[in-house]
């Protein structure tokens, strides 16, 4: 059997214990999250049985190691082995925890918990009773690692059992293998995905024990240092980093033996304005981690653009009368000056709709066809002869065909009346939402991409890199694959789009989702004419190895790791394949979600009206960035942030270092005697700095800043303890020691500039120039603090960084971007459609009009909030249309609507028989309210001239599918005359009988 872990892991530990006390041989393997060998588990440690079956429950594994002999003790030892790793194991993580990770609160909890040890262990020998079981184990492998008791008190019956454990040849044994030095909570973060324990929210009720039985440690975090890191810490900062600040050079490109990260962020639609949850989920947080990572001195390219091509951007055309060209010209420069506002750094910002895309994309397609990739079938579209063209999903409009809705203006995608989703083949009565007539079905011939024949390939591959994807994106990725893949339709038949290189299909185009992840290709092409260093970099002849960085919201991922990759496996040319897929979850606004339209949230053209700085919201989202799990943007969250975080810990710090050199010491750089504490302080930096490089390094960003702010809160805190304003007035020894003081925390200060430089360059830059310094670096190889301002340095004029946001100035903010939300609690009065039509013509027109407003309102790309009041009225005005048009009897004439007569009653008559024995209905009373004469004379005019030209289709012998659209014009013009003179449409000739019905 193999013991899988990683180095200090204290739950390997109890595997090793129990195994050795069961006299069974196993090997223990040191392996991180991403070894091969632990396959889909992810989890450390695992115990591979003989077998080959992996458990990763260490509670089970433990019991199949030690099962123990005593049957009824089963139920009390599967008790203390729950607890041990529900409870003592998350409570020892939060308490054991340093920096900013450290938690207070846990410590109450875990007084509870061991007092409820000591009080079991006051009874027997052993948790379970006279003899040692895996329990024991469990909960001794938690309190070994040095720290966890000590100092504890009044818990002579809980340290009499750890000896009485710690002192058996098994144990002992175990940590030979396992040295008791190198256990550590902190090697808990990098044994699953979650990064330890310090998800697991503790529950307070368990905290019902009042007394002290473990030592305060939170104020003593210097003891947890320990020499290795002191020294570390002496010799780092005994260097002084001279290296000059490096120029980007003109045309980044990939070198052999370097790190290579090709950076790209999803290109968005041209067809919206992003809003703060666009610009976070992808081109910020790329542009964080491209900074960070020039910053580590990685050759960087960085590459953005906008989507153009596809229906999305017909539709926007449409909605707002203009041109395909035109739509895309606008919203790339309202995204590209979005952009720049913010400090988004691309190396090149691009576009699809290019020569270069066009040609890359058929090229790529010419491949997949000749390699057997691709395959045609068969396809039901609707074809608006009207327009000449097959209409896409949105632009087909007609009734819901779900059994008990029939909303006559559903989509060809979904119904918006009942919320259910819709093929467009099977609306009732559908209409082309451009021109109002009748669509006909067709069948066109498409291309599919052939999936399930690359899947075994792709499967391949994903199971090699999806180790340094975020976790939502292996889940997504692996969801589909579980499924099993299907063919992909990859063309359609549109105007705007790329079109499909082979004769007789010149006017079909690719569909965007094949087509928009080759622009991340062309974009670079673009950029420089070596592109294909990038793209197809060769890595066995030219030694180059590219990573591929992809940033994206969670909805995007099956384009990213499936469709994308696929299509370049098959072609088989070498692509570079994306390693590392980072996708975030939602960012919501307040308590609901961003709408343009409703005027709720902050949209990247908003930010910039607030006065409020881009770097603000710049930190300010990276630290609110939905990594885990969906965020929401909150105002008294970003004014907490800015007068917390930035201005009184950040800021403060800074000024406060600056200025006293800048007072006391001439603007120079004093020299530095550090003493022994000093040097903790230094490895306790160097923690919360390898921390931040950890994180960075796989783009979690929040815990970046947390890293570094803590960072600050140590400078504070050792500008608080020796008041250096106090010791520069004193004696020389004083003097000499404000002197290191300020050094150190004016060295401090360079530092901090350049870790939050990746989410602040605007203000970094700004602290470089205070400190006299052209820039920085990060060496994330060995992450430790050198002397950056040596003694001597001059620093340049202090300034304050940030500016305090008052209360006041958050509540107009809120107030101008809350929408509809500022009065939810308020239920709006419904609004409701006009009453009290005293004619047929009246009703018929406000129909029109409403029917005409909702189409303008929805085809804007409105929210439903703010079309469906309207659907609601046109809904109301069509009934009281159809009421008008219903016979007049004597029931309905006692609910004739105000100032109308009330018809007179028909003479009851029997239905008459029309030859061939067909029943005809009894014809509407005529309309008592005379019609305008000019409506009528107009509309018989229309009707004639539509006769006509149906008279001639016929004549033609043209096929019904050509005339009977136009036919069902007519007929419908004929309806709109009987509405509103109240004259019934005449019966078809022939006696009553259906032409081409059979007897």
């Amino acid at each position: 059997m193999i013991i899988y872990t990683n180095t200090g892991n204290p739950f390997g530990l109890k595997l090793l214990i129990c195994a050795n006390l069961a006299k069974t041989n196993v090997e223990v393997k040191h392996v991180t999250l991403n070894d091969p060998a632990l396959g889909d588990m992810k989890h450390l440690p695992i115990l591979q049985l003989n077998s080959g079956v992996q458990l990763f429950s260490t509670d089970v594994a433990a019991k199949y190691l030690l099962p123990g002999d005593d049957a009824s003790k089963v139920v009390q030892r599967d008790e203390w082995l729950e607890w041990s790793s529900k409870r003592l194991a998350p409570a020892l993580t939060h308490n054991m925890a340093v920096g900013s990770r450290a938690d207070p609160n846990t410590k109450p909890i875990l007084n509870t918990l061991v007092k409820m040890l000591d009080d079991c262990l006051s009874n027997s020998t052993f948790l379970t009773g006279d003899k040692i079981s895996s329990a024991d184990v469990a909960v001794w492998s938690l309190l070994a690692p040095d720290g966890t008791l000590k100092g504890a008190v009044n818990i002579d019956n809980v340290l009499r059992w750890y000896r009485q454990i710690t002192a058996l040849p098994e144990v002992q044994s175990a940590l030979a293998a396992l040295p008791l030095k190198e256990l550590s909570f902190a090697s808990l973060q990098h044994s699953n995905r979650f990064g330890g324990l310090h998800h697991i929210v503790l529950n307070p009720e368990i905290a019902d024990f009042e007394g002290e039985l473990l030592a305060d440690t939170s104020a003593n975090i210097a003891e947890t240092v320990q020499r290795e890191e002191i020294e570390a810490a002496r010799a780092a900062f005994g260097e002084t980093d001279d290296r000059a600040v490096r120029d980007e050079p003109r045309i980044v490109l990939p070198k052999p033996g370097q790190k290579n990260n090709l950076i790209t962020s999803a290109l968005p639609y041209v067809n919206n304005v992003p809003h703060l949850g666009n610009i976070v989920g992808c081109v910020l947080s790329a542009d964080i981690f491209a900074r960070y990572s020039r910053l580590c001195g990685y050759n960087t390219l960085y590459i953005g653009g906008t989507d153009e091509y596809g229906t999305a951007t017909e539709t926007k055309a449409l909605a707002e009368n203009m041109t395909p060209r035109q739509i895309c010209d606008k919203y790339f420069d309202i995204h590209n000056s979005i952009y720049r506002w913010f400090g988004i750094g691309f190396d090149y910002f691009g576009r699809t709709t290019t020569a270069e895309q066009t040609r890359i994309v058929q090229d790529i397609f010419k491949e997949l066809y000749a390699s057997g990739y691709i395959e045609t079938r068969s396809v039901e579209q609707l074809l608006c002869q009207k327009c000449d063209r097959y209409l896409a999903d949105r632009f087909v409009e007609g009734t819901c065909p779900h059994p008990g809705c029939g909303y006559e203006d559903a989509r060809g995608d979904q119904c918006d009346g009942c919320g259910k989703l819709v093929n467009a083949v099977e609306l009732l009565r559908p209409r082309c939402k451009m021109c109002n007539t009748s669509p006909v079905m067709r069948e066109s011939s498409q291309f599919f991409l052939d999936l399930p024949k690359i899947e075994p390939t792709l499967r391949e591959w994903v199971d090699r890199s999806e180790g340094g994807w975020t976790h939502n994106a292996r889940v997504i990725t692996r969801a589909w694959l579980k499924e099993g893949l299907k063919s992909r339709c990859i063309t359609r038949d549109l105007k705007w789009g790329i079109p499909v290189p082979l004769e007789g299909y010149e006017k079909k185009v690719f569909y965007v989702w094949f087509d928009a992840p080759i622009g991340y290709i062309s974009i670079t092409s673009r950029y420089c004419k070596e592109w294909k260093q990038w793209w197809q970099p060769d890595t066995a002849n030219t030694g180059v190895k590219v990573d591929l960085y992809q940033f994206m919201a969670k909805d995007n991922v099956p384009f990213h790791s499936v469709m994308f990759p696929a299509s370049l496996l098959a072609v088989d040319k070498g692509y570079t394949l994306v390693s590392h897929v980072m996708a975030t979850e939602y960012l919501n606004y307040e308590d609901g979600k961003f709408s343009k339209s409703r005027g709720i949230g902050v949209f990247g053209n908003d930010a910039q009206d607030t006065g409020i700085p881009a770097d603000v919201w710049r930190f300010y989202l990276g630290a609110a960035r939905p990594e885990g799990q969906d965020s929401s943007f909150s105002w008294s969250d970003l004014q907490a942030r800015n007068n917390s975080e930035l201005l009184k810990n950040l800021g403060n710090f800074f000024n406060r270092a600056l200025v006293f050199c800048e007072k006391f010491f001439d603007s120079t750089i004093p020299p530095m005697t550090l003493l022994e504490e000093d040097y903790t302080l230094l490895a306790l930096i160097n923690r919360e700095l390898k921390g931040y490089v950890n994180q960075m390094e796989k783009a979690r960003m929040r815990d970046g800043i947390r890293h570094l702010l803590q960072i600050s809160r140590y400078g504070n805190q050792l500008m608080q303890s020796e008041e250096p304003w106090v010791k520069v007035k004193g004696t020389d020894d004083q003097k000499a020691r404000a002197g290191t003081v300020i050094g150190l925390c004016c060295n401090f200060a360079c530092l901090l500039a350049t870790l939050i430089f990746p989410f602040m360059p605007t203000t970094a830059r700004n602290m470089y120039s205070q400190l006299n310094v052209r820039g920085g670096f990060i060496n994330s190889d060995k992450p430790l603090i050198r002397t950056l301002l040596p003694t001597g340095h001059r620093i340049g004029k202090p300034a304050v960084l940030f500016t305090k946001i008052e209360d006041a100035r958050i509540e107009e903010l809120k107030q101008k971007y809350g929408g509809v939300q500022q009065d939810k609690d308020k239920s709006p009065a419904p609004v409701k459609a006009p009453q009290g039509f005293t004619s047929l013509k009246d009703a018929q027109k406000a129909v029109d009009e409403q029917a005409a407003k909702v189409r303008k309102i929805k085809s804007s790309g409105a929210d439903r909030t703010v079309w469906q009041p309207e659907v609601n009225i046109l809904l109301e005005l069509k009934k009281q249309l159809q009421t008008l048009s219903q016979p007049r009897t004597s029931e309905s004439a006692a609910t004739a609507a105000p100032g109308e007569k009330p018809a007179k009653q028909a003479p009851k008559q029997a239905p008459k028989q029309a030859t061939g024995g067909a029943a005809v209905s009894t014809p509407p009373a005529t309309n008592t309210t005379a019609a305008d004469p000019s409506d009528v004379k107009a509309l018989e005019e229309e009707i004639a001239q539509q006769g006509n030209k149906v008279r001639k289709l016929k004549e033609a012998n043209s096929d019904k599918s050509v005339w009977q659209p136009e036919v069902s014009l007519l007929l419908s013009l004929k309806q709109k005359l009987a509405s509103l003179t109240g004259i019934p449409v005449a019966a078809p000739a022939g006696g009553g009988k259906k032409k081409g019905n059979k007897k």
